[in-house]
């Protein structure tokens, strides 16, 4: 059922004024930790559709759940699996289902499973150091081929490769599987031709991430499954691929930059390339997990296809003969893990005024049908906060993109003589991007009196390459300005309060948030979650996949040490003159605790205000549902604090130093 908040259960007539920040919210920590699980990949098989569910109410375990024609949802994996890769950490191709069996890989012990419908989990390979993604069924040879990351060599990085599994047997790859593709760094998205003739996958190499350049590659497979001979049919070092799909009559497509957007292609027998629809929109993102989706075949001739225009996703249909894209009309603005079959798409998908679920299409109709809702919570739309596109000027006469809340809460209104505070919000990657998907994590500020500003910096992904490649050789520069020069422009504008701007923002956005605390003078307060302040000691404790990532975002390392030295706030503590709260994960591989434990300690020393919210067995962002009503908490607390304004309820306090 679905359940409808009205403050004191009736609607008032009149708003009272009442001072920024201190409006009372219904949209509390515990609502929005209580209501919600996360949607991940999907998948269909047959009439059944499958899906994940992270829930923070489960401690973050990621469950696979099957809904079947007659419209039943059922948990497929048991209480005590996890279903979640951590290849590459980010993990992503956690699961794989051909003719109602779930292979998928199991957290606690990364081994992967096969579950047939009515028995128990069984494993397909041993309890060695390897893990597994982006599976694929080789069904003339009833094997399973999948990205393996192979880390039983203490001291030695990794090693990544394409292997086939055994289906057979009580556990049949005591070797780890056989090796198909070798040597390259990183691996992705292996697919098998629909006859099991050919090979298609990515691959890419240090310094290289997906986004900055792949190759994709075709290979000729044996009768006995043996890969033949192979050739790089499209990308480079400067081109990045993304998502190859055979179609149902075999043909090879894919998604490349190689026009500044990220457009489909396809593969001609005679070996040519040639561009479906050019546009300038991106059909793809960036692959920082596995199996992500954006299109999907529902035949030879139709491809139903998702594209983002200016940071807002829309859905259309592609005739692979015509080359003419038909625009499919939904309420949505963010889409993706997008599957297709003759009469249906399902996707995931949100916008403004709705939060993510997972949508069915009917392709005759058009009609679309919420298959499950990652919260059955409806908020009256009096307490939502509508997101503006806004475009401003920034530095080098560059126009930087954003999505501006201003405060909305039915009850109350601002006195007239004030000006709202604003959170500037940095997303994390930095390669990613924020949508206009409705998040009750903004909702939570803009319905109390505070502006969100969410920042699309250059570097971002969704306006072509040429944006997206603008941070290399500048990240803690171009970042920052970009968040700088967005809140600069609703202060000139009267929008918000300017001494009462913050900044917050997660990994990558810790990063930029810490910087521009430290080598700007705008903001009079921030909040780091799980950012980096030294980029020297990023370099030696993170893991493979991005180990090299800073090669482009900075420079190469040693010869570039004094660039490093330069962009690391933990260095520059002295130009730091604003209080700051920091929320760490203590399992954290990608930022270890030790990056917010120094900033931490430095601010101590300086005698500013400062507080330290660590968090036993979270990892890299939060998956607990007390954590996050902790870390939401704590940090309205802090600004509370810092800014003296009173709040509407009385929330957890966090210990704050030297205030």
């Amino acid at each position: 059922c679905l359940h409808y908040i009205y403050l004191g259960g009736e609607l008032m007539n009149q708003s009272r004024v009442a001072p920024y920040g201190s409006w009372k919210s219904p949209i509390t920590s515990d609502v929005i930790v209580s209501a919600t699980v996360g949607l991940g990949q999907t998948a269909l098989d047959g009439e059944d559709i499958y899906w994940i569910e992270l829930r923070p109410s489960e401690g973050g375990r990621n469950c696979i759940v099957r809904r079947t024609p007659d419209g039943r949802t059922n948990d497929i994996t048991p209480p005590e699996f996890n279903a979640r890769t951590r290849v590459h950490e980010y993990g992503g191709g956690d699961f794989v289902v051909h003719q109602g069996t779930v292979y998928f890989s199991n957290f606690k012990d990364q081994r992967l499973y096969s579950l047939t419908p009515g028995g128990a989990p069984q494993p397909l390979t041993t309890a060695k150091d390897m893990r597994y993604s982006d599976g694929v069924m080789d069904s003339r040879r009833g094997r399973l081929i999948a990205v393996r990351e192979d880390h039983t060599v203490e001291g030695r990085e990794a090693v990544n490769a394409i292997v086939s599994l055994n289906l057979n047997g009580a556990e049949p790859n005591a070797d780890g599987g056989s090796v198909l593709v070798s040597g390259g760094d990183f691996y992705s998205s292996p697919r098998v031709s629909p006859d099991g003739s050919r090979l298609a996958w990515l691959t890419w190499n240090h310094p290289n991430l997906p986004w900055d350049g792949c190759e994709l590659w075709v290979g000729e497979l044996g009768e006995d499954g043996a890969l033949g001979a192979a050739k790089r049919v499209a990308g480079g070092p400067e081109e990045s691929i993304f998502q190859p799909e055979w179609s149902p009559g075999g043909v090879l497509y894919f998604i490349s930059d190689r026009s500044n957007w990220w457009n489909l292609y396809r593969l001609n027998a005679d070996g040519s390339v040639e561009a479906l629809h050019e546009m300038e929109a991106e059909f793809g993102v960036p692959q920082w997990v596995f199996a992500l989706s954006t299109y999907s075949f529902a035949s030879a001739e139709r491809i139903i296809c998702a594209y983002n225009e200016r940071g807002n996703w829309r859905l259309a249909s592609l005739d692979t003969g015509t080359k003419q894209l038909d625009l499919i009309e939904t309420p949505y603005t963010d889409i993706t893990h997008l599957r297709a079959s003759s009469k249906r798409a399902i996707f995931r998908a949100g916008s403004p005024t709705e939060r993510i679920a997972i949508v069915e299409l009917n392709l005759d109709t058009r009609r679309v049908n919420v298959l499950f809702r990652s919260s059955e919570l409806v908020i009256d739309e009096g307490y939502l906060s509508r997101p503006q596109a806004i475009e401003f000027s920034t530095e080098g006469g560059q126009t930087a993109h954003a999505f501006f809340y201003p405060p909305r809460n039915r009850d109350f209104q601002g006195i007239e003589t004030e000006r709202p505070p604003l959170i500037v919000k940095c997303h994390g990657g930095p390669t990613a991007a924020t949508t206009t998907t409705l998040r009750l994590e903004t909702q939570y500020w803009t319905s109390r009196g505070i502006a969100v500003l969410d920042v699309n910096y250059g570097g971002s992904t969704g306006y072509g390459r040429d944006y997206r490649t603008r941070l290399n050789g500048q990240w803690g520069i171009i970042d920052v300005d970009d968040c700088v020069n967005g809140a600069r422009y609703l202060i000139e504008r009267g929008e918000v309060d300017g001494e009462r701007c913050v900044i917050t923002g997660g990994s990558a956005g810790g990063y930029t948030t810490l910087n521009a605390l430290t080598f700007r003078d705008l903001f009079k307060a921030g909040a780091s979650h799980f950012g980096i302040s030294d980029l020297t000691i990023f370099l030696d404790d993170t893991h493979k996949f991005e180990s090299r990532y800073l090669d482009r975002l900075i420079g190469p390392y040693p010869e570039k040490a004094d660039l490093y030295f330069e962009r690391s706030s933990i260095n520059f503590t002295d130009h730091l003159s604003c209080p700051v709260i920091f929320f760490q994960g203590l399992e954290d591989k990608v930022v270890p605790p030790n990056q917010a434990e120094l900033m931490v300690e430095a601010l101590r020393r300086k005698g500013l205000p400062v507080a330290y919210v660590p968090f036993e067995g979270e990892q890299h962002g939060f998956r607990r549902a007390e954590n996050i009503k902790r870390s939401l908490d704590g940090e309205l607390y802090f600004y509370s604090r810092v800014f003296k304004f009173e709040l509407a309820d009385e929330v957890e306090p966090v210990m704050i130093e030297n205030l």
